[in-house]
């Protein structure tokens, strides 16, 4: 039994029926996951599948860094509007990123602020993309007016220091297949430092796909199924700790009920 805490299966990005993979999710004990939205273009688009797979995919809505320049005039109260509709909503994938030079992180910071206080507001969990810009992510936390009780560092590839200072701030982690190349050796390093209650799995599908040995499903082009958690759970669980797979497991659910 596994729950993948972030993918993108609104994307349109797999060449398949999103029923058919889902199926195949479901035959490799995949019990549900998170569909994160990126922009308000696609918010009905996860939620039109959270809809059609009840008890299955539960939604995120939120604006991504990367199209924190999109945002129209009034995007706060129709997020807000999302989550009240739907109470095992969540919020995401929101953040900040110091990767891309635009938009620039002074159109990037309000947007992620405004969307960590309605999470906190709404007693929602938060999905955190963060990418070279971890110094910014704790200036966020500062700057904001309430932040949620519960967030999760999206394919979390900071440092053993930078995961101390965000477990202090109720943090949880997850781990993504890409994790597995073996030039990430170190992101695996700092995972086997990490509390076990404080791990989940991912596959942020259609990205992040993992090395060919740990790719049972292949939608060809370097897209990456959601299915192919199951084998990116057994190769973290040999990686890391023995019989640590199955406390990720119950972690994964219980995170997310809301």
């Amino acid at each position: 039994m596994l729950f993948d805490s972030h993918n993108h299966l609104q994307s349109g990005k797999f060449g398949r029926p999103v029923g058919e993979m889902i199926a195949e999710m479901q035959a490799a004990g995949i019990t549900g996951c998170v569909v994160n939205a990126t922009r308000e273009d696609d918010w009905e688009a996860v939620a039109a599948l959270a809809r059609e797979f009840p008890g299955y995919v539960f939604p995120a809505y939120g604006i991504h860094p990367w199209h924190a320049d999109a945002a129209r005039e009034g995007w706060e109260i129709r997020l807000w509007e999302r989550l009240l509709s739907d109470p095992m909503s969540s919020v995401g994938e929101v953040g900040v990123d110091g990767w891309v030079d635009s938009p620039g992180m002074e159109v990037q910071m309000p947007v992620f602020i405004k969307q960590a206080e309605l999470a906190a507001e709404t007693g929602r969990v938060m999905t955190v993309h963060c990418l070279k810009a971890w110094e910014e992510l704790f200036e966020a936390m500062d700057r904001a007016a309430a932040w949620p009780e519960k967030f999760l560092m999206h394919s979390f590839g900071g440092s053993a220091e930078i995961a101390e200072r965000l477990l202090k701030k109720g943090a949880w982690f997850s781990f993504s297949g890409h994790f597995l190349h073996p030039r990430k050796a170190k992101v695996l390093e700092v995972f086997r430092k990490l509390p076990i209650d404080r791990i989940l799995l991912e596959t942020d599908a259609p990205e992040m796909i993992p090395p060919e040995d740990f790719v049972k499903f292949s939608l060809g082009a370097g897209v990456n199924h959601p299915a192919n958690l199951r084998r990116i759970a057994e190769a973290f669980g040999r990686e890391t700790r023995e019989g640590m797979l199955g406390r990720i497991e119950r972690n994964g659910m219980s995170f997310w009920s809301i």
